[in-house]
This record gives C-alpha cells, structure tokens and sequence, in this order.
C-alpha cells in the first residue's frame, strides 16, 4: 500500500469510529434527557432499541459521504492543521446543523432549551471525535515528510541565473516541502545553462511529457524569464491531465495583484495553479445539478420529442438520431447523440463542417438548429457521465488536430467534460470552419477560468432564452 492510501485510509477509519463514539454517546444523552432513570436499564433502553442500530450505520455513512463530498480525502499530503481545523469546523457545522432539523426538531424535551443543548452536543462530540484524529494524523504526515520518509520527485523548467537562483531558494529555505529536485530541463539550445553545476539537464522542452512520466514527477517549477514566459502555457497545456503540483515563480505585477499565495511562512513564494478548476464540493453539486436538471428536461420534453420524431421522419428518409464521435473528457472518445438534421449519409469519408446555407440540411433540421432542439438529446449523454450541462462543445479529432496546429491552448478544455451548452455557443454560436471555432476558443478558456455554478445558469437562462427567441447561429 503507498504512502497515499494508508493517509486515505488512516483518514476513513478514523472518521467511522468519530461517527461511531458521537452516535452512542448522543443516542444515550437524548435518552438520558427525557428520562433520567435510563441508565438504570441501560441494555432495554439502548441496546435493544433497533433504531440505535440504524443510526449507527447511517450517522456513519452520512459523515463518511459528507467528508467525501467537501474533498476531504483528496491532496492529504498539502494540508496544514489550521486549514484542517477550518475545513472540519465548516463540514461538522453545516453537517450537525442539517442532520439537526431534519432529525432532532420533532424530539420530546422537556424544555425548548433542550433543542439548543442536543445541538451543541452533538457538534462538539462530532467535531472533536473527528478533529482530534486528524489533527495527528496531519502532523505524523508533516513530521513523516520533514524526515524524508515521504519526498516529491520535482523538476525545475529553466536553466539560466533565474533558474539557479529558485533552486537554491527551494532547497536551502523550503526544505519541509521535501522536493526531491532531480533536474532540469532547457527551453531550447541557445539557453544559458548556469543550473548544470548543481543539477543533471534531462532534455529539452520538446521531451518535457516523457520526462515527467519517466521520473513520476509531482512537482514542476517554471523558473523561466519574461522573455520566454511565452513557453509556459504550452507546459500547463503538455501536463494539463497529470496529477502535477505545477509552480511558477512571480513577476512584480504578481505580487502587486495578490496572486501570490503562500501557506508558510518560510517557503519559496511560488504561484501554484491548480488543475481543479472547481472545489470537490461544486464538483459533486455540479454533477448532481446535471443529473437533476436532465432528468426533469426529458420529462418535460417527451412531447416535444415525440413531436421532432414526427418532424425528422416526415423530412427526409433515414435514422431520426444521428451519433457522431467525438473527444471529450481527458481526451477520451465518445458517442454523441442528436435528432438528425442533414439528409441521410450527408458526410462520407472527409468530415465537413455545416454553414448557413448547407444544402445537406433539411428545412425540418434548419428549424431544429434554429432552436438548438436537435441538441436535447444529449440529455442522455449528460446523464451517463459523458458531457455536463454547461461546457466546451466537443469537437471531432479531425478538425481538433487542426485547431491545435493554430491554437494549442485547446488542448485545456480537456481538463473539463464537455457540455450541450457553452459560453462560446451562447456567444459565437455554431463554428463553420476551424477559424471560426479558434475565434469561439477564447470564450471557451475564458469559461473554464471562470467557473461556477452561478456562472453555470446564467449561460442555462441565455440558452433557454435564444431557443424561445429562435436566435441561434
């Protein structure tokens, strides 16, 4: 078992027994509060009392989910015991505070002030049963890595003075964060290499991918000047799906900006970009939202559904959906699916993109287009996992190569699962040819840089409101 697993399971098996010992002390207590001789009878009372039991299990799987949930079991080896401290006090009171109004408020007490001492009760047996352990095991962690008995492979991108200059400041003053810096790799030939007398050069930026999964690399520091910080988004895009703790050191504007953040005093100050765009929290929301909402639009639009069924059929002759493959999360294929707005075997052999006036269009699939309903079907692929609501519209490998050729920032979009909806279709609507899907590119980056559930339904609403308007490209 690695180093990660047994923190992952140390963390699991500590929660359980937290909500274990809160459930059998509280279960006793508001027993003990409305009748005081219950310990006189203590096995009638809670032991043979089955919903002593259930809650047992429930109370546990219910922390377990909640800790899942909020990311607690992700970058254990990233955490400090304040933000530890922070993140279980948030969890533990919005976790106690449901379970309380769902659960407590229709108890029996004796006094209305009873409801008050259950619920601080129950938080403060749930928060320290569960803090304590974690706090410990945070500290044996951090105690295990200043020893070295836990180290990160780490590679340093640059080779001038600047380069030398952050290395020596990463290993002389931040030696807690146990980089095990290995070498580093040039830009390109004509580089100074003052870095060589303290480090190996592994290559240059062209071997960059191969290097870090030969090394298992989890942390790369950017140490490069302005003149060539031009590279740096080529590099984020190379390890963008990599589990990497990629740094980069600041220029002043950085620091006049605040994007500088720093969790010790002592180290390095480096800026961190992060490859989650969302907290694990809004992801699960995320996800349950997409879930939900195209569970309740295939309800709503069976009638409209059997109504486009009729339309494609009666339009032309062939299939009433149309699947077409395309890339989507990580890079990976998948099916879309659409009601089918061409003519039949309208594409052989060469994709071709769809214009205005495409006469492979049906005057049915124009209306369709139109109003964006030949894209409902993919309601079905939201719910299988292979899209999101709101994301970067999927393209097919064929015209992703070319838009990389111009653009190799696309490659970005990979980091998020794809949607029916976008803000570059909000904006730009449908691409005609690779240019124009390059032009759409920037809304798209700007999205996933911007990323919320707000955010989310306000480009939901702009999409409602252009298929009533009838305004789509």
């Amino acid at each position: 078992m690695t180093n990660k697993k047994k923190v992952i399971f140390l963390y699991l098996f500590f929660d359980i027994v937290a909500a274990l010992l809160t459930w059998c002390i509280f279960f006793a207590f508001r027993k003990y509060i409305v009748d005081k001789t219950v310990l006189d009878n203590f096995q009638v009372a809670i032991l043979n009392d089955y919903k002593f039991y259930i809650g047992l299990v429930c109370w546990s799987l219910y922390w377990v989910f909640l800790h899942a949930f909020s990311g607690c079991y992700n970058k254990i080896f990233r955490k400090s015991r304040l933000k530890e401290l922070g993140n279980t006090l948030t969890v533990t009171f919005i976790g106690v505070l449901v379970f309380f109004f769902a659960f407590i408020l229709d108890d029996i007490v004796n006094d209305y002030n009873d409801y008050l001492l259950y619920f601080l009760v129950l938080f403060g047996l749930q928060f320290l049963t569960t803090y304590i352990p974690r706090v410990c095991i945070t500290t044996s962690t951090i105690n295990r890595m200043r020893n070295g008995k836990i180290i990160f492979n780490t590679l340093i991108v640059g080779s001038d003075h600047v380069a030398l200059q952050v290395y020596k400041a990463v290993s002389t003053h931040d030696p807690s964060a146990n980089n095990n810096i290995i070498g580093y790799m040039m830009i390109d030939e004509n580089d100074d290499n003052d870095l060589s007398a303290e480090l190996p050069c592994l290559g240059k930026l062209d071997d960059l991918l191969s290097v870090v999964k030969k090394q298992n690399i989890k942390v790369l520091i950017i140490a490069i000047q302005n003149g060539k910080r031009k590279h740096i988004e080529s590099i984020i895009t190379t390890i963008m799906d990599m589990d990497i703790d990629l740094k980069i050191i600041p220029q002043m504007q950085d620091f006049l900006m605040g994007t500088v953040k720093v969790s010790s005093v002592l180290n390095e100050p480096l800026i961190s970009i992060s490859p989650d765009y969302l907290p694990d929290w809004q992801k699960h929301l995320k996800r349950f939202f997409d879930i939900f909402c195209s569970l309740i639009a295939i309800l709503i639009l069976l009638p409209v559904y059997i109504f486009l069924i009729i339309g494609v059929k009666s339009s032309s002759k062939g299939p009433v959906f149309y699947t077409q493959e395309r890339i989507g999360y990580k890079g990976k294929p998948f099916k879309i699916i659409k009601f089918r707005s061409m003519v039949q075997d309208a594409e052989t052999n060469t994709p071709k993109l769809s214009s205005s006036n495409d006469p492979r269009i049906t005057k049915f699939g124009k209306f369709m287009r139109k109003t964006r309903l030949d894209e409902t079907p993919q309601f079905f692929n939201v719910l299988v996992g292979d899209m999101s609501l709101v994301g970067p519209r999927p393209e097919r490998q064929y015209y992703i190569n070319q838009i990389v050729e111009k653009a190799p920032q696309y490659r970005l979009l990979f980091r998020i699962k794809p949607g029916i909806t976008s803000w570059g279709e909000v904006k730009f609507g449908y691409a005609e040819n690779v240019d124009e899907m390059v032009e759409r590119l920037k809304w798209d980056i700007l999205y996933i840089e911007n990323m919320s559930l707000g955010l989310d339904i306000k480009i939901l609403i702009y999409t409602i409101l252009i298929v009533l308007k009838r305004a789509g490209k």
